[in-house]
């Protein structure tokens, strides 16, 4: 069996574990995040059927025709609600459109919160009426599962474990439906996904429907990640890493083209951007500042991030 490129952990031993397993669990992902970044999660109580469901439903909307499509595009919602097309989207550093199309999801609000009135309404698609539905369920899923994942880093960070409830309740997280169609002529580029780092706090991927994912890792080599069944990916994003001051890594990652044989096989993928309310402040962390790790950012809240980080990659104007 080939060596695995992130270690594995084992959700259930956090969420239901013994004090001991608690706090193995804690260090082995407060390590993984440091030296690596990423991490394979088992037992994250998000069910396969649910999952199963979502990219059947997720399947049906792509291989809809192009003009049904762009009806859910939305103008001047910088794809952060229903369809964004073909070659749209580019890595921060690039100029070339990454080789796919996405439809998101976003945050269904809870009880009266003022946070209601600052996100779009999810679009509805009138073909595929579980697609939309299913998504809110699997986001929800995700949240959770999420919440539980912050909680683990917030106790090894020694922030207290409940210091990332508050900042992400009813926050501004996306779930991403990712088609890159199948290759019908030899690429410009041996790219899907042009090398990137992701903008949240923590991004949650459900296995994809074909490989190409590859992180760089500290020896600057692209490692493939290959999930095993049931297992979800995790990796720490740019909002993380500035608030613990580059102690936690936003490893670059990228989708990489398959080979010649599986060209005709399109790739479906699933992650969860797990993002925190607009207003909570990604200022560093007094414990991840000393004399030889000097103050890097300069204070920002996470919605003048995201929106500075989404012009960047050409989806807001």
């Amino acid at each position: 069996m080939s060596k695995r490129a992130i270690p594995l952990v084992d959700l259930s031993k956090f969420s239901g574990g013994s004090a001991g397993q608690r706090t193995e669990f804690v260090r082995a992902l407060g390590t993984a995040f440091h030296e690596i970044g990423f991490v394979g999660v088992v037992n994250h109580g998000i069910s396969k059927q649910l999952i199963d469901g979502f990219y059947d439903a997720a399947k049906r909307f792509f291989a809809l025709p192009e003009t049904i499509k762009r009806q859910y595009e939305i103008p001047g919602m910088a794809g952060q609600r229903g369809y964004t097309s073909f070659g749209k989207e580019h890595a921060k550093q690039s100029t070339v459109a990454d080789l796919k199309e996405f439809f998101q999801l976003g945050q269904e609000v809870e009880g009266n919160d003022p946070a209601r009135d600052t996100y779009p309404d999810n679009v509805q698609v009138k073909e595929i009426p579980e697609f939309t539905e299913l998504g809110i369920r699997l986001y929800k899923a995700f949240e959770k599962a999420g919440a539980e994942l912050l909680r683990a880093i917030a106790i090894h960070l020694d922030i207290g474990e409940h210091y990332f409830d508050q900042h992400i309740l009813n926050g501004n997280s996306i779930l991403r439906a990712i088609h890159y169609p199948p290759i019908t002529r030899e690429p410009a580029s041996a790219i899907r996904a042009e090398q990137h780092e992701d903008i949240n706090l923590i991004t949650l991927l459900v296995g994809a429907s074909a490989g190409g994912l590859q992180l760089l890792n500290m020896d600057n080599e692209w490692m493939p990640i290959m999930p095993e069944e049931d297992e979800i990916v995790i990796n720490v994003g740019d909002m993380l890493q500035r608030l613990t001051n580059n102690y936690l890594k936003s490893t670059t990652h990228r989708v990489v083209n398959p080979p010649r044989e599986e060209w005709r096989l399109p790739r479906l993928s699933i992650p969860f951007f797990l993002h925190p309310r607009s207003e909570m402040d990604l200022s560093c962390l007094g414990q991840c500042v000393d004399d030889s790790h000097p103050l890097a950012y300069a204070p920002i809240t996470a919605g003048e991030y995201l929106d500075e980080r989404l012009r960047e990659i050409g989806l807001k104007k």
